[in-house]
């Protein structure tokens, strides 16, 4: 990507939100999109305070930013601050992308849609009739449960470090989807034969991105056609696909999903989609001379 493109006062401003989001390999694969696009974009991250979230939002609508992703901890609490919801975020009550339609403000979910299409491309998963295990209950797990009910999955059991969380994403979704069987529980009492049962592990939390293992969470359980899913993709080999592998099973990162969610984002934007692959490869080569010593 050529760095040193002219700005002008042209430019159209676009973004991320969140905090921390100096991580956010976003501005990486959004870049890279709109210099590949020949638009006259940039994608900046912006880092928010909790108490400044209200101010911030109303700071984008006036300098007329024309679109933003919401990272954690903001995809439900930015909800009641836009104009309007959009069925996906309505659907799995979060939101991760922002569309500034002449100022008014319209937010999607596309990290459903983004998951789903990862686990299809990336690790060959059949989602139909899948019995499915989850973890997590905030904004990403909302967003990959509503998809996977929407993808007619069997079965999901939604496993988090708190009862009432799961408890309460499990109620929400079952009366949405009859047809789906959910089941919640504390990550502590996820029982051996409700690994056994399981077709795809997802991880939905922000666990692996300092290293750290999912307690109560034993791979070896899960029956040898399982495939395992970490949202997680700082670092690229986390320590659920390490495991995974390690135990003969098929995994894959969040990359492919972030790379899909961010191509839908795309679209949301411009009304057309991005040159093919050219997210995935900028995260893929970024990343790649960052393990560089």
């Amino acid at each position: 990507m050529n760095n040193h493109r002219q700005l002008t006062g042209k430019t159209a401003l676009y973004g991320i939100i969140g905090f921390p989001v100096t991580h956010s390999l976003s501005p990486v694969m959004q870049n890279a999109a709109l210099h590949a696009g020949g638009i006259d974009g940039i994608y900046l991250p912006f880092p928010v305070l909790p108490e400044e979230l209200s101010a911030a939002v109303a700071g984008l609508r006036a300098l007329q930013v024309q679109g933003w992703n919401v990272t954690i901890p903001y995809k439900t609490a930015i909800m009641p601050l836009l104009d309007e919801l959009a069925p996906t975020a309505q659907e799995a009550g979060a939101v991760n992308t922002v569309v500034n339609c002449n100022g008014r403000l319209v937010g999607h979910n596309t990290d459903g849609d983004g998951l789903i299409s990862s686990l299809k491309r990336d690790l060959g998963v059949e989602l139909s009739g899948a019995n499915v295990l989850l973890v997590g209950a905030g904004g990403a797990a909302r967003g990959a449960l509503a998809a996977l009910c929407r993808s007619g999955v069997r079965s999901v059991q939604v496993v988090n470090r708190t009862a009432a969380a799961a408890q309460a994403l499990m109620q929400r979704f079952q009366a949405q989807f009859p047809a789906v069987i959910i089941r919640s529980c504390v990550i502590n009492d996820l029982l051996p034969d409700l690994l056994a049962q399981s077709d795809l592990v997802i991880n939905a939390t922000s666990l692996g991105m300092a290293g750290e293992i999912i307690p109560g969470l034993d791979l070896a359980q899960l029956p040898g056609h399982a495939t395992v899913c970490d949202m997680v993709y700082a670092p690229p080999l986390t320590p659920l696909v390490q495991l995974a592998r390690s135990s003969g099973l098929q995994a894959a990162n969040g990359l492919g999903m972030l790379a899909a969610q961010g191509e839908r984002a795309f679209l949301l934007w411009h009304g057309h989609a991005p040159v093919p692959g050219c997210m995935e490869t900028a995260l893929v080569e970024y990343l790649d001379r960052l393990a560089k010593p």
